[in-house]
């Protein structure tokens, strides 16, 4: 390359070079992705030397690298590095069908190439759409396919908003979230991200389109439809009363821009680009219509693209070129921070005869940018092509970045002093290893396997020569008859000295002739048997402990007097080298300090990350907020407070599976970037409304008015649903207010017991003192007893027919209220028969209250709840007013079944009245009513939570996991009243989780089979059951449930670096990203189980069983 300068050129000239700019990169693309090669010089060397034609750039390629060995690794993304490019690109994801170049057979080489050529300019030719258009199309496809294909599934796999539309209601301020409408989590990170810009989002806010009516060609039958829904959503999301907004409407616009009928995972970096291309493209056309200039300005480019000078030397000539840059990327791999990232990506090659005056071959080149762009975004190549596995995989390294970015260093203005800088941390760093290799020296000695710090080395040496011998003799210590070290139980028995030489040998063909014959051959070869004692005697003087054997004192003396000194020395020559180490460090840490080198700071606004594997994963955005000074998290329709610890866990890398993927950093001297705009007349700062145009104001309006007629039609739907169930109490009270008057002027029927759910009549009680407890009853007590007394035997005779007296008393009597009730009445027998039912009611009322007063506030196990027997107990247990005790213990004092016996009967007509005398004004019926709902949903949980408990235990995880979710679901509405309302929820939580986890690993192991009805099975259970789940479990931040999930996802993901069939490949690849979607959405699931019904007895029984069966909640456990 020779020096090229960048004149002034016309607008038309500026165009060709650009259209040839693009052709150029297209052509570098399409022979990277056909080739593999990934060395940007040679593939610009093969384009040169075949003039642009792609089969000889391939043919010249193919011959090199039959020649050139093949590198064992290939980056999944590589910089290009075209001289002139408007931006560095990235590659596209190779397809699966790669075709290997390493092979023998060339014909068919030629043959596959030539074919790819040509569908690939045939498809050209006929759409006018490159490769890189038609990859953006897969996305959208797969997005929009699984937004329509969610529209089919079952019931429990539909993203539903919820039915009642103030749970979808903007709260103030709050900042809007974007609806994921089927793997569009990417669309969401990078939008919100942008209109986080305030510059940006007045410019697309604000953007008219050119005044003509119809479009002039493709592109702006493209871009102009998409920059208005573009606006659509920028509006809505300013001025929305909605918690969320669905982006259907602008994707939708994407999908039909391409044409593509594959799908699959999109890359958001290609999709930012992507974006910002149609962005510059549509601004362009609105520079060329409004243009009072000769080269009008973009305001696209001016945000967001910059320039770098590349110097360098290509076979030993120099070269300046000036390039244009967006989004910029950096390798992650072998870095530990964003420093480390840019410094390599800065410096290519070997570039030492750039500083010096000798001519040499070598080549490299330096960048350095001449003018950075107000909105600085860096791409994190977080996926590399795994050649041996033919697929990308994620790179989880940890990499560090700062909140404040200072890019003077990188600025071509300072070339001469960073390169004197970088020298000196270059020369720093030299210094820096051989003073660690030293220190290495001191700290790991040693010629062995084994190495010690020099000083712990000394230190043992001077305890072993001041140890003193303790000697004692080796029999006392050895246990003859124990077999030595390393022999085994099938050795014999090893026989003494004087044992050894009468025994035969062990592999004599034939017994010898006597003790006193002569040894034979085959004597002399037998298998010599071990001697323990004799042939591994000790030293006779061996010590207790490692000790000198012989030492003087003067030896000890000068000995310790030595090593005291070297240790002291070693030491201090220890501490000097750290020291020296620490200082070397602090110095490069501060080289670049100093105030001319923090003259250009870019602080972070935006961090997008990923969570996942490269194949499939789940998208947000970290965005900060200047006004109110804090970090928040924009997941998809959920907005939230964050903080930098909460980003630095998710984006650094190195912990679970999220990382950064992109980094946006603004100019912080830039204000506007992110300033609000001002009333022109006023002054005063335009939010909400006011900051959007006439047109979009009255968009905003509409779909405003929409949600609030939404709201109003929700609210009289449940003001009608609530008159309704008013109208049917009043309805219930009149009736029995109706049977009430007839039976009193008639004498044919007694008083009716009023119901729990009923309101006594507004005329059923005289006008009295309202202290109703305090009032006698009316006069005509008598005659109801009689009445009583006739019915009761006619209804006892009757039914004597059918069941017998103690099957009667103990089907309706005996239940936990009737029992207390009973044995109080019988323990007021006394005063019923000194004073009256009335003083033997006041006498029972007392006891039984007491009673259940003492059992509200004992101390019981788990198993054993007083709640399921008595609602007085729930009641006082949670503090309801006394107003409701009092009518509560009333109505089951006035029991009719109570009407066994004259006494019973007596005091049961007493309560009764009592009940007719409560006028409505003292008891509020809708908080009576109100609190017994609490109790029956009390008992409906319980009945869930046994239910599942029980299902649980005999291992049906299917079954139990609908009826462990709703009893937590319900259990936790109810704790949300009080701590007493429901049960433990940490129990609830844990077998909750235990649920999911037995079903995932369940599912996986049918999954793992590789049986196609298995592996349907497995996956139905994780997509109807597990899936749905889990934004359950990630509502709340809980850390156990937190790690649950993790532990469900790493199971799935831990397949992708397996091999398996392609069916199999295919299912999982679509199942992960449900499974990985961070949304806290909650799924709709099916209607709760239906629930059996139970009497107390039943209930409390089995809740005692299965609490006894599970224990308690292991404190660590999940």
């Amino acid at each position: 390359m020779t020096l090229i300068s960048e004149p002034a050129m016309t607008v038309e000239q500026n165009v060709l070079q650009q259209h040839s700019q693009k052709h150029q990169q297209t052509l570098l693309n399409q022979l990277r992705e056909i080739t593999g090669t990934t060395d940007i010089q040679l593939l610009q060397q093969a384009l040169q030397v075949s003039n642009g034609d792609l089969a000889e750039a391939v043919a010249f390629l193919t011959e090199k690298n039959a020649k050139v060995p093949q590198q064992d690794e290939t980056t999944y993304y590589q910089t290009s590095q075209v001289a002139s490019d408007r931006y560095i690109s990235v590659g596209s994801q190779a397809d699966t069908n790669v075709i290997d170049l390493t092979g023998d057979d060339k014909d068919d080489l030629q043959r596959a190439i030539a074919l790819s050529l040509e569908e690939s300019s045939r498809a050209f030719r006929e759409t006018g759409i490159t490769d890189e258009e038609q990859a953006i199309s897969r996305v959208l496809e797969a997005s929009i396919a699984e937004n329509k294909a969610s529209l089919k599934r079952t019931h429990t796999e539909v993203w539903s908003d919820s039915p009642n539309p103030h749970d979808r209601k903007r709260v103030d301020n709050c900042p809007v979230g974007l609806k994921n409408v089927g793997n569009t989590c990417w669309f969401s990170a990078v939008i919100q991200s942008l209109f986080n810009l305030l510059e940006f989002q007045r410019l697309v806010l604000h953007y008219s389109p050119p005044a003509r009516e119809l479009p002039r060609n493709q592109k702006e039958h493209r871009y102009l439809p998409f920059m208005q829904e573009l606006r659509n959503l920028f509006s809505l999301m300013v001025g929305s009363k909605r918690k969320y907004v669905d982006p259907s409407r602008a994707v939708d616009i994407l999908k039909d821009a391409f044409k593509s009928n594959e799908s699959q995972q999109q890359d958001v970096s290609e999709f930012t680009h992507k974006l910002l291309d149609w962005l510059e493209d549509a601004f362009q056309m609105k520079a060329e219509e409004d243009r009072e200039e000769e080269r009008p300005k973009n305001p696209m480019v001016e945000l967001f693209y910059g320039r770098f000078l590349a110097v360098g030397v290509l076979e030993g000539k120099k070269f300046e070129n000036t390039e244009m840059f967006g989004q910029y990327p950096l390798q992650v791999n072998g870095f530990k921070d964003l420093h480390e990232c840019l410094e390599a990506a800065m410096i290519e090659g070997e570039i030492e005869s750039l500083h010096s005056a000798e001519n040499s071959a070598r080549s490299g080149q330096e960048h350095w940018f001449t003018e950075l762009p107000p909105v600085l975004t860096f791409e994190l190549s977080r996926f590399e092509f795994n050649q041996a596995l033919g697929r990308p995989e994620k790179i989880h390294n940890k990499l560090e970045f700062p909140s404040m970015l200072y890019m003077d260093r990188y600025m071509d203005r300072n070339r001469e002093i960073t390169r004197i800088k970088r020298e000196e941390i270059r020369r720093l760093k030299e210094h820096l290893t051989l003073l660690q290799q030293r220190l290495e020296r001191y700290l790991s000695y040693g010629s062995g396997p084994k190495r010690f710090p020099l000083a712990d080395v000394l230190q043992y040496a001077m305890e072993f020569a001041s140890s003193k011998p303790v000697c004692t003799s080796p029999v006392e210590d050895i246990d003859t008859s124990a077999p030595p070290g390393g022999t085994t139980g099938q050795q014999l028995p090893q026989p003494s000295t004087a044992e050894q030489d009468s025994l035969p040998p062990l592999e004599s063909p034939a017994p010898a002739s006597g003790p006193t014959a002569a040894p034979t051959a085959a004597q002399q070869q037998r298998v010599p048997i071990h001697k323990p004692f004799t042939q591994s005697r000790l030293p006779p003087d061996l010590p207790m402990h490692p000790a000198p054997r012989h030492i003087t004192e003067e030896e000890l003396r000068v000995l310790e007097g030595c090593l005291h000194r070297w240790r002291s020395e070693v030491e201090n020559d220890t501490r000097d080298l750290q020291g020296s180490i620490t200082r070397i460090h602090r110095t490069i840490e501060l080289m670049y300090s100093d105030k001319s080198m923090m003259q250009v700071p870019y602080r972070l606004h935006a961090v997008l990350v990923h969570e996942g594997q490269a194949n499939a994963g789940h998208y947000w955005a970290y965005i900060y907020d200047p006004h109110e000074r804090c970090w928040m998290k924009y997941n998809d329709i959920s907005v939230t407070k964050s903080s930098w610890e909460e980003l630095v866990r998710d984006s650094f890398g190195g912990y679970r599976n999220a990382s950064a993927y992109c980094l946006m950093y603004i100019n912080d001297k830039k204000p506007f970037l992110i300033e609000e705009e001002f009333d022109k007349e006023t002054g005063q700062v335009l939010s909400g409304m006011d900051k959007l145009p006439s047109d979009l104001k009255q968009y905003v309006k509409e779909d405003n008015e929409q949600f609030g007629k939404e709201i109003q039609e929700w609210d009289i739907l449940q003001a009608r649903k609530a008159q309704q169930e008013k109208l049917a109490l009043v309805t219930a009270a009149a009736a029995a207010a109706a049977t009430a008057a007839s039976s009193t002027s008639t004498s044919s029927s007694s008083p009716q017991p009023m119901s729990i759910e009923s309101s006594p009549p507004d005329n059923a009680a005289p006008q009295q003192d309202p202290e109703y407890m305090e009032q006698p009853s009316p006069t005509n007590d008598s005659k109801h007893l009689q009445e009583d007394t006739e019915r009761a035997i006619s209804r006892a005779a009757a039914e004597q027919e059918e069941r017998s007296p103690e099957a009667l008393l103990n089907a309706t009597m005996m239940t936990p209220n009737m029992q207390g009730i009973i044995m109080a009445i019988g323990k007021s027998s006394s005063i019923y028969e000194k004073n009256g039912p009335e003083a033997a009611f006041f006498k029972a009322i007392k006891l039984e209250y007491a009673r259940l007063l003492r059992y509200a506030q004992e101390d019981t196990s788990p198993e054993n709840d007083y709640r399921l027997q008595h609602i007085i107990v729930y009641f006082i247990q949670n503090q309801a007013p006394k107003k409701i005790l009092e009518r509560t213990l009333l109505t089951q004092f006035a029991d009719r079944n109570l009407a066994f016996d004259e006494r019973c009967k007596s005091i049961m007509n007493v309560a009764r009245a009592k009940l007719d005398l409560i006028k409505p004004d003292e008891v509020n019926m809708d908080e009576y009513e109100m609190w017994h709902q609490d109790y029956r949903n009390f008992r409906e949980t319980t009945v869930f939570m046994v239910t599942g408990l029980e299902l649980f235990q005999k291992s049906n995880y299917v079954e139990a996991l609908m009826y462990l979710i709703y009893s937590y679901q319900y259990n936790k509405e109810l704790l949300s009243k009080g701590l007493y309302r429901g049960h433990d929820d940490d129990s609830l939580g844990y077998y909750r989780r235990e649920c999911l986890l037995k079903l995932n690993e369940q599912a996986a192991t049918m999954f793992e089979s590789g049986e196609e009805p298995e592996v349907t099975t497995g996956l139905s259970i994780m997509n109807e059951l597990v899936v749905p789940c889990i934004p359950l479990l990630l509502v709340h931040d809980a850390e156990k449930d937190l790690l649950a999930v993790e532990d469900m996802r790493n199971r799935w993901c831990s397949y992708l670096g397996q091999e398996m069939e392609s069916n199999l490949q295919e299912k999982l690849t679509d199942f992960l990203p449900k499974l990985l979607d961070c949304s806290t959405e909650i799924k709709s699931f099916h209607d709760p189980p239906k629930l059996s019904c139970y009497s107390t007895l039943e209930l409390c029984e089995r809740f005692r069983r299965i609490m006894a069966a599970v224990g308690r909640v292991p404190t660590e456990g999940r």
